[in-house]
């Protein structure tokens, strides 16, 4: 991977993050003076084992935890110092989640899910096209139940989509997922990233999956290990593991 790259304008930046929980006289370092940029419409991966941290780094940036120490700035905005009711905004409006285990809601229809979401954003787009651009545009009317995990995995993404968000943070999306319909997913989120220019963020533990991404984040034991930028992403078809 080459270290150099056109100059972009910086949508994420974390300068000099830490996140630290007390377990009784125990101090546990989830994430240790963390420090990466991450540009406007980058695809970004974020790298490491079980425990390294980059899911706390994740919920950092998502503003469902805060930190200990530093500062986190989106879009120019220190979300490190707002309070619960800015954050709360900043979730709704400015943040699209897509997690492992879906997290759709049982008793809506798919195409429900993606407008309940979709209709607290002042901006959010189409529900109905959305569901078209994941490739569900026949199972508008089905309930999770009915759908098959990578399906489910469809609708968590429009869902997330759907509030047009400023970006997309998403949470070992294919932990759940066997290996075709894995790509399949990655695919969709390459797609939405170059289609609709949002900034996305994946963390996962696949070292393969990151030569498909503009930059790779790699984290262990609380701390940035490497951040490497590359000129030249891996389709997603070619990546295998």
């Amino acid at each position: 991977m080459s270290t150099t790259a056109p100059a972009r304008t910086h949508l994420i930046e974390f300068r000099d993050v830490s996140k630290t929980y007390t377990m009784g006289e125990i101090a546990i370092h989830a994430v240790d003076h963390a420090s990466f940029s991450i540009d406007e419409g980058e695809l970004t991966i974020i790298l490491g084992a079980s425990g390294a941290g980059k899911t706390t780094i994740l919920n950092l940036l998502g503003g469902m935890d805060t930190v200990t120490s530093g500062e986190i700035l989106v879009g120019g905005e220190n979300i490190a110092t707002a309070n619960e009711r800015k954050l709360t905004d900043y979730r709704r409006a400015k943040v699209g989640f897509v997690f492992q285990f879906y997290n759709l809601i049982t008793n809506l229809t798919a195409l429900e899910n993606v407008e309940f979401a979709a209709e607290t954003c002042p901006d959010h787009l189409d529900a109905r096209q959305i569901l078209d651009v994941v490739g569900l545009a026949d199972r508008l009317g089905n309930f999770p139940s009915q759908l098959s995990g990578g399906e489910q995995q469809r609708v968590a993404i429009a869902r997330a989509v759907a509030k047009n968000p400023l970006l997309l943070l998403c949470d070992e999306p294919t932990g759940a997922l066997d290996y075709a319909t894995s790509k399949a997913v990655l695919q969709l989120l390459a797609d939405v990233n170059k289609q609709y220019g949002k900034t996305v963020v994946i963390i996962t533990h696949n070292t393969a999956i990151g030569t498909m991404a503009d930059k790779v984040i790699r984290v262990r034991s609380g701390m940035i290990e490497d951040v490497s930028v590359n000129l030249g992403p891996t389709p997603v078809e070619s990546i295998e593991w």
